[in-house]
């Protein structure tokens, strides 16, 4: 019985998730839980746990970290190599 509690509680106590507000301007903010809209208003935790707010207008996407993908960070392109003729 008391093994059947204690595997109840490990599943239970492991379901925080965090997430990445995506916003109009390129940035992504990640929030400690699951932001909330209040009015026209997001209020989310940051990492130190204080409540902020931001305006619905400027999120575009708000997804889970385990489901932001790696390639679609900036990556600046390599310069082009231009050939000895074009310096004439």
């Amino acid at each position: 019985m008391a093994l059947l509690a204690l595997l109840g509680s490990l599943l239970l106590s492991g379901c925080s998730t965090s997430y990445v507000m995506k916003l109009s301007n390129g940035a992504q903010i990640q929030s400690a839980n699951k932001p909330k809209l209040k009015g026209s208003t997001y209020y989310y935790k940051d990492a130190h746990g204080n409540t902020v707010t931001i305006p619905q207008s400027k999120v575009l996407e708000i997804e889970p970290t385990s489901m932001t993908s790696e390639d679609q960070k900036f990556t600046p392109a390599a310069p082009k190599k231009k050939a000895w003729w074009h310096f004439w």
